[in-house]
């Protein structure tokens, strides 16, 4: 298994997805989601994809401790992605103390 490290912004969702569009359905409870970028999107092949990640670094020490389990349910609607993954903000704030942080990740596709 092997694990990248990326840099990770918040999410916010502010329309149809490209996974399910509107449908509630698709988020997983506890709001921890992501939209991939190109690197992991394979052609929509991403959606429902479920990753394990925990922050690694950033500036001011932002990490939490632990890991947290996601679902991809977006691909990531600005050109160029910022991120590998953009996180929804309930995924930031459980690895992150530090909310407008840029952190680098480590994830595995699980």
């Amino acid at each position: 298994m092997i694990c990248f490290a990326v840099t990770v912004s918040c999410y916010v969702l502010l329309s149809a997805t490209k996974c399910k569009g509107y449908d509630q359905n698709q988020f997983p409870e506890g709001g921890l989601f992501v939209s991939a970028s190109d690197g992991l999107w394979d052609n929509g092949a991403a959606c429902g994809r479920r990753y394990r990640l925990r922050c690694i670094s950033g500036l001011r020490r932002p990490c939490k401790e632990g890991s947290i389990v996601v679902q991809v349910v977006d691909f990531c609607q600005h050109r160029p992605c910022p991120a590998t993954m953009v996180l929804s903000n309930k995924a930031f704030d459980a690895i992150s103390r530090i909310p407008s942080a840029k952190i680098n990740i480590e994830y595995a596709q699980i």
